[in-house]
């Protein structure tokens, strides 16, 4: 356990930013899951419009917030992509 003032602000700090980290990989695992839904139900147009905001959002984390790394941020994003693309592939044919 902490002993000094600036231990004691430390953990606090800790506390407050495991919370937020924890609720932004949340949201990123609830806009992935909406894009995967979009495709099982084969909607291209709901599906793009679903990407692009779960794309916006892992850029954003993974880049300026810091919650993910930049590479695990940009692999989720392609992953979502490439079976986006899939299914437009499959929807124009």
């Amino acid at each position: 356990m902490a002993n000094h003032k600036s231990a004691f602000k430390r953990v606090r700090q800790n506390k407050k930013r495991r919370l937020r980290n924890k609720m932004r990989k949340t949201r990123i695992k609830n806009l992935t899951k909406a894009v995967e839904a979009a495709i099982a139900e084969k909607a291209p147009e709901l599906a793009m419009e679903r990407l692009r905001k779960a794309q916006s959002y892992i850029d954003k984390i993974g880049h300026k917030r810091g919650t993910l790394h930049r590479r695990t941020a940009s692999r989720k994003i392609s992953r979502l992509y490439k079976k986006v693309s899939n299914l437009l592939k499959a929807a124009s044919q």
